[in-house]
């Protein structure tokens, strides 16, 4: 298959950032396997033919290595580290969880865009932001990781306003309920049993992979063609207050 540049995938250790390495490495990208987890990355890269990289989104020595590594031309860059850490209501919010999930969703969005975005004009390239459909409104205990993701998206809105005449498009994909191995687990500090409560009798919740091929999808339209926004939700979740647990008669 013909090589078509290189991309950056964030938290690619686990869940939707290594299904979407794997989808990106098939159609022929050079994938920079970027996250925390250093063991689990280079495994990842091994097994695609990509090349993993140690990043932490909020430390800036981090992002500087991430964007030599990627060079003066970057096909796609897609912005997946984040993270959800608690639930609880604002009456009793955990300020530093909140402080974290900006910190994360949010600033080190901002600053990796920032730093990639000269290398992704250049290669006339396309930025995924993975927000959620949390941005779309909120939920009791969301507060902090519904305002995260709605700022994450108004990054990408904006970004889009302000590059309206530059050769790079700005693409934002807004997930449902994911069953992956890490996201509630790590939302609930360890607590399998709440965790898996998410997911209580809910048919067949999105995947990872399901999300990753959607992505891939947006990341491998024509140049001239920019999906702005893509919801994606199992069928079973009609709205975000509103999901389906049984079985289908």
């Amino acid at each position: 298959m013909t090589q078509r540049g290189i991309a950056v995938v964030t938290g690619a250790s686990s869940g939707i950032g290594a299904a979407t390495a794997r989808r990106l490495a098939a159609e022929g990208f050079e994938v920079i396997c970027a996250a925390r987890r250093t063991d689990r990355i280079e495994a990842l890269a091994a097994d695609i033919g990509g090349r993993a990289l140690r990043c932490d989104v909020t430390d800036d020595a981090d992002i500087a290595a991430l964007a030599d590594a990627a060079g003066p031309e970057l096909a796609v860059l897609v912005n997946n580290a984040g993270g959800a850490f608690g639930l609880e209501p604002v009456a009793s919010a955990d300020t530093d969880a909140w402080q974290k999930m900006f910190a994360v969703n949010v600033i080190g969005t901002e600053k990796v865009t920032r730093a990639l975005l000269p290398a992704l004009i250049a290669a006339r390239g396309v930025i995924v932001f993975v927000t959620s459909v949390a941005a779309d409104g909120p939920y009791e205990g969301g507060a902090g990781y519904c305002g995260a993701k709605a700022a994450e998206r108004m990054i990408a809105g904006t970004l889009r306003l302000e590059l309206f005449d530059k050769p790079v498009r700005i693409t934002e994909i807004s997930p449902g309920m994911v069953a992956t191995e890490e996201f509630s687990l790590t939302r609930f500090g360890g607590d399998k049993d709440r965790a898996d409560a998410v997911y209580d009798g809910v048919p067949d919740p999105l995947v990872a992979d399901d999300v990753a091929d959607a992505i891939t999808w947006m990341a491998t339209r024509p140049a001239h063609v920019n999906i702005d926004r893509l919801t994606i939700r199992p069928v079973a979740q009609a709205a975000q207050h509103k999901v389906f647990r049984g079985t289908y008669a």
